[in-house]
């Protein structure tokens, strides 16, 4: 398996997570092709669609193999023609996450995997248009083997994500922290107000 740590990215209301796919899949077991494409700024918004291409082990070039656009998916490679599903983004095409799902997987699998994110970035005044791409080359055996530097790359990745969240929980408190106290001096200052507003008090300063 490849090694699964990732970048991180902030997301409003949660965090993206670029982990790299597994490399390992498993004659006559389902495999999902890991793609990952965080966005470097979680607020703004953006329209992506993803492709898929494939190069065999005993091929010289890479042929298409899926499509996924405006919510819809299309197996374009006949080898894989219902064996492929979508595993990323649902519901939205402000896409981040390409991954797809191989059913009973062969031994003709085995190749190399091409994902690509076309992704359009909407600003107030103007659009940018990026292109990623990313290359998985996987190798297909018997029965799945685990090592060790898999293991302990997985617990990492795992860790990564639980400290993020945790940090995310800290600056939800501090602002709130923070917004109570401004808060509660605003209604100390209006409540000193409206002593000193009213008449009898306002005589009382005076004398």
């Amino acid at each position: 398996m490849s090694s699964m740590f990732g970048s991180v990215s902030s997301l409003c209301g949660g965090a993206c997570v670029e982990v790299d796919s597994d490399t390992e899949a498993v004659v006559n077991e389902g495999f999902k092709l890991g793609c990952i494409s965080c966005k470097k700024r979680g607020e703004v918004q953006a329209i992506a669609f993803i492709d898929w291409f494939f190069q065999a082990s005993d091929d010289s070039n890479f042929s298409h193999l899926y499509t996924y656009k405006d919510l819809k998916g299309h197996i374009m490679d006949q080898r894989f023609s219902e064996r492929l599903k979508w595993k990323g983004s649902n519901n939205t095409t402000d896409l981040q996450d390409g991954s797809i799902y191989i059913l009973n997987v062969t031994n003709n699998d085995k190749g190399t995997y091409q994902c690509i994110f076309s992704r359009t970035l909407i600003y107030k005044t103007n659009e940018v248009q990026t292109i990623t791409t990313k290359n998985i080359t996987i190798n297909v055996v018997p029965q799945l083997t685990r090592g060790l530097a898999s293991i302990l790359s997985e617990v990492m990745m795992y860790v990564s994500i639980v400290g993020l969240q945790l940090w995310l929980v800290v600056e939800m408190i501090y602002c709130y922290r923070k917004i109570s106290a401004a808060g509660e001096e605003a209604l100390r200052e209006i409540n000193y107000l409206a002593y000193v507003s009213a008449p009898c008090n306002v005589i009382s300063l005076e004398l």
